[in-house]
């Protein structure tokens, strides 16, 4: 992605909204919107901006087991397992 090609001015995106839309939807790069210079927000197509959102969730689970195994609350496997067949006798 060249960045350059991915920026433009607020004017741009108020006089060309349906360009920029089909721009982001078939490139599925996101658009850089800047403000008196200065970038201010990005526009992104809503297949790619709910992968973003998939992602972080994934890493969020993963960030938290990390944290579980490094203050030690954690069960081994087969421990678990074991429990797990114990609970399926007393239900039955």
């Amino acid at each position: 992605m060249k960045l350059s090609k991915q920026v433009k001015s607020i004017s741009y995106l108020k006089s060309h909204a349906s360009d920029v839309v089909l721009q982001v939807r078939e490139q599925r790069e996101p658009l850089f919107i800047t403000q008196n210079g200065e970038a201010k927000i990005v526009v992104q197509d809503i297949e790619s901006y709910e992968e973003t959102q998939d992602t972080l969730a994934l890493l969020k689970i993963l960030a938290l087991g990390r944290r579980q195994i490094d203050n030690n609350k954690v069960t081994p496997a087969n421990a678990a397992v074991k429990h797990i067949r114990q609970r399926r006798k007393q239900n039955n």
